[in-house]
């Protein structure tokens, strides 16, 4: 991808409708989501004029000049390699729209003229990754364009929006989603390792592992790199912290490292109350075009960011945290556009973190006999 994980282009020549196009479907997206939208041309622009002060130091020599009232900024920069900050702007919308870029390799409609000069282009492999023609005229087929891409009329902008939409939904499903057991904390306050811990007769990595298989293609164990030795045996794929000496975002940036095109569903390991019924509402609500879903804790009204859905753009929020000094996935779950769900109690979630507690929950789950824990 150029810009954005979920990202689709509008292309063509010049006078065939691309920019009311985008309008419109800009229109209709934006009612439920956050759109963000790039427009390159062929041509020179200025957004500012001679004589105002950011003309004058940008003619004085400055590099990158931005202009910032209160309510939006703008920033007036070279041409030079700046993918990475390009990217990083379109990180809070949920999609993009694309203006142009008709060659490079990005989801596009390709807007057809009435002399239909531009399927020549297509037909000569100059214009990549056709997904749909948009017809300017009243032809919905064109005898020389792929047989298997849909042709639309440019002014059915609920067709066009719909397809979008599904074309996007299509890029979630191939998404792989992977669940991660966090198990790397030292444990200080129960004085002995969490995820070894017993209440429902197997470890606390055995009993989340088969909760979170219920749900995902493939679990991962998350953990330092001296327990490895010790968290091998019990079959899960190990995969030790390269993030030192921070937190559970550690394990989680080290996963997204290894498989970063993969969503995680993470899981502290010291949540005994924790069940599939709860994790498979958290799925079913999933926002994946936002940077995670998580539930907000009742009381708190703060998020529970480890028992979460993280989606791979959230991958490069956390690094831009962690250049910071910032390790928090609770700040990842407050400053950035994600998926909420409100939860009814937060018992479901509780960290089990000393032994009194621990003693406590042991008691209760004996007293049931054998009956599946609330």
């Amino acid at each position: 991808m150029l810009f954005h994980p979920f990202e689709i282009a509008l292309s063509g020549f010049s006078g065939t409708g691309k920019t009311t196009l985008a309008a419109a479907v800009v229109n209709r997206l934006s009612e439920r989501f956050a759109v963000g939208y790039y427009k390159h041309g062929c041509h020179r622009f200025d957004i500012d004029r001679e004589g105002k002060d950011s003309h004058t130091l940008q003619k004085a020599g400055a590099g990158t000049v931005m202009i910032s009232d209160p309510e939006k900024k703008a920033v007036i920069t070279g041409t030079g390699n700046r993918q990475l900050s390009e990217r990083t702007v379109f990180l809070d919308c949920d999609m993009l729209l694309v203006e142009g870029l008709k060659e490079l390799q990005l989801p596009k409609l390709l807007m057809v003229d009435r002399e239909r000069k531009i399927l020549e282009q297509l037909a000569a492999g100059a214009i990549p990754q056709v997904v749909a023609l948009v017809s300017t005229g009243a032809e919905t087929e064109f005898p020389c364009s792929p047989c298997d891409i849909p042709v639309f009329h440019r002014d059915d902008i609920d067709t066009i929006t719909a397809f979008i939409e599904s074309f996007f939904a299509g890029n979630v499903s191939e998404t792989p989603l992977s669940g991660l057991i966090l198990a790397g904390g030292r444990s200080r306050r129960m004085g002995t390792d969490k995820a070894l811990l017993s209440y429902h007769g197997e470890n606390q990595i055995l009993h989340t592992a088969a909760l979170l298989k219920e749900h995902c293609r493939e679990v991962f164990l998350s953990c330092r790199s001296d327990q490895e030795d010790i968290y091998a045996s019990f079959g899960l794929p190990v995969i030790t912290d390269r993030y030192l000496e921070t937190g559970p975002a550690g394990g989680l940036l080290s996963a997204q490292q290894r498989h970063p095109q993969t969503a995680w569903l993470a899981v502290a390991c010291d949540m005994p109350f924790l069940d599939a019924a709860l994790l498979g509402e958290l799925l079913e609500n999933r926002m994946p075009l936002r940077f995670a879903t998580a539930f907000r804790i009742p009381g708190s009204g703060k998020f529970e960011p480890l028992s979460a859905c993280y989606e791979p753009k959230s991958r490069a929020a956390l690094l831009a945290g962690h250049a910071e000094g910032n390790h928090s996935l609770q700040a990842l779950l407050e400053n950035r556009r994600i998926g909420e769900i409100t939860l009814s109690g937060s018992r479901a979630i509780s960290n089990i973190n000393d032994p009194e507690s621990m003693q406590k929950v042991v008691r209760e789950f004996r007293s049931f006999s054998g009956e599946n824990h609330p």
